[in-house]
């Protein structure tokens, strides 16, 4: 009998910053969702280390207190790296690396990294590998004998561990090189888009992690990769799906999220050319998230970054079954009743007025209200058709038999 190796976990610790910008609540929001990616990334976090400054050091990016006291600690616990919550300059990430003498990462490396791990298809690789070199060119000045020292694990997938005696001149020439390979690919699958007919398109936006795949796999049913890992998939998935006698094209994207490093939202353009040219879009919403609202807005930044803002869009608020409002007993009067104590019902009600009835809850998973979710996409695909077919409009039946 073959033993199964044990996964083993990098120790990890995460440091924030609370600011003008940034206060206490949303400085721990975000180093949660960092100990998520690096989780995703093999990481198991052991500590969290928040400052409150100002301005962050230009040269430590934490204070010289701050920074004693955090290499105090690695040194006892044996920790093999730091992620940073926000994005350090190359001698931020060189003046750290020398006082802790362990792996830096700043949450753009983290991203990158789960993003090396998941790319499944050239196309997605090739993307994330230009992204990645994108990112090391200002930081070659002392990544290699950083590399030298320690292989593998957290922020030492792809090119880095291979490309150690690489220059800057070296580097530069395999990204004008990556971003040809990637203008004959877009140019392909623009052509293939191109030649996909006349049918409505219909693309799935969302926040990583809110359950598009698992959406696309319920009403599709097709076999999309889905897990409860951020950036589950990073390939667009496009089937073909019918409801009703109604055709159409759905397609899942990559997941969204806050901080998103520039390098990928470039990479990553023609991915989002799904977004661009879909007809309609189905905004996915993790609703038992506490912070679902500010995925909200992070998810319409990126779209009006992208010029889609302003596309016909249906919000689906899936994970019904998992959302848990917090509850006041009948006898307490003090406790003061805030958006977190909602019932369903009433952020159906809020978000009913503020989408003009364009609002769904349903579960993907348990697949809840689904019924209902496929007469409401099927009416906005049908508007859609006859505005473009006004001659066929007939073959469709203007509501959808149950």
């Amino acid at each position: 009998m073959i033993e199964k190796k044990k996964l083993v976990f990098e120790k990890t610790v995460l440091i924030g910053v609370i600011t003008a910008r940034q206060d206490e609540e949303q400085a721990l929001e975000y180093l949660a969702e960092l100990a998520f990616l690096a989780h995703t990334a093999g990481g198991e976090v052991i500590k969290q280390y928040t400052q409150k400054m100002t301005l962050p050091n230009p040269k430590t990016f934490i204070g010289s207190g701050k920074l004693q006291e955090i290499q105090q600690f690695v040194k006892e616990n044996e920790v093999s790296t730091l992620v940073f919550d926000d994005e350090l300059t190359p001698a931020q990430q060189r003046n750290i690396e020398e006082v802790m003498k362990c792996k830096i990462l700043d949450r753009t490396g983290l991203i990158l990294d789960i993003f090396a791990q998941r790319a499944q298809t050239s196309y997605a690789r090739n993307q994330v590998e230009l992204a990645q070199y994108q990112y090391l060119l200002p930081r070659l000045k002392g990544l290699w004998t950083h590399l030298e020292r320690q292989k593998g694990g957290i922020g030492m997938r792809g090119p880095g561990e291979t490309e150690i005696e690489t220059d800057r001149r070296i580097v530069r020439d395999k990204i004008a090189l990556l971003k040809k390979k990637l203008l004959v690919i877009d140019k392909q699958m623009s052509t293939q888009r191109g030649n996909r007919g006349a049918l409505v398109r219909v693309a799935l936006v969302g926040y990583t992690n809110v359950g598009k795949s698992t959406l696309m796999n319920a009403i599709a049913k097709s076999e999309v990769f889905a897990e409860n890992k951020l950036f589950a998939t990073l390939d667009t998935t496009v089937r073909k799906v019918v409801i009703g006698n109604l055709p159409f094209l759905l397609s899942d994207t990559v997941g969204f999220i806050r901080k998103l490093p520039t390098q990928l939202v470039e990479s990553f353009k023609s991915t989002l050319d799904e977004v661009q040219e879909a007809d309609l879009l189905l905004h996915v919403v993790d609703i038992s998230h506490a912070n679902f609202e500010e995925h909200i807005e992070s998810v319409n930044l990126i779209l009006s970054e992208i010029k889609s803002q302003d596309k016909p869009t249906l919000m689906v608020f899936n994970k019904i079954d998992a959302y848990k409002p917090l509850v006041i007993e009948p006898d307490d009067l003090v406790t003061e009743k805030t958006k977190l104590h909602n019932t369903i019902e009433e952020w159906e009600q809020t978000w009913m007025s503020k989408m003009n009835g364009n609002a769904l809850f349903i579960s993907a998973t348990k697949k809840e209200n689904l019924v209902h979710f496929r007469k409401q996409v099927y009416a906005a695909i049908r508007d859609i058709h006859v505005t473009r077919f006004p001659y066929n409009n007939f073959l469709y039946p203007e509501g959808l038999e149950e």
